[in-house]
């Protein structure tokens, strides 16, 4: 990330971040009404899914591939609907939850432009 190759992972803190990134995430998902019916009425599984794969993606321990496997994240997420709409909103929560954890510069802007791509990436049809 850095001159120093330091991950977005070490930059903002470890774990913790990553868990109140989370956390702020799916509150917003919570309430939420086009995005809360793709998710299981308990959200703890997603929880623990989308904090492994992020520390994991951002440079962090490797536990989502020891838990999951590869990520496969098309694959995962081809049984939901994904429009522009439902990207949008993700969107919103998440950049909301960046916000309010306080990433700071640079690995904020670089983890909002992974999640701006990976949201495009996963739209599955057309609005």
């Amino acid at each position: 990330m850095s001159e120093t190759g330091q991950s977005v992972y070490t930059y903002v803190g470890g774990d913790e971040p990553f868990a109140r990134l989370v956390d702020a995430f799916y509150r917003g998902v919570e309430e939420d009404p086009l995005l809360r019916p793709m998710y299981p009425q308990d959200l703890g599984e997603a929880k623990e899914r989308l904090f492994l794969f992020l520390t994991q993606f951002f440079g962090g321990p490797r536990r989502y591939d020891e838990s999951r496997g590869h990520p496969r994240l098309r694959m995962r997420h081809f049984p939901f609907s994904i429009g522009a709409p439902e990207r949008d909103a993700w969107l919103t929560h998440m950049r909301a939850a960046v916000d309010e954890v306080g990433i700071a510069e640079p690995a904020r802007q670089m983890m909002l432009d992974y999640f701006d791509h990976a949201a495009h990436f996963l739209e599955n049809r057309q609005s």
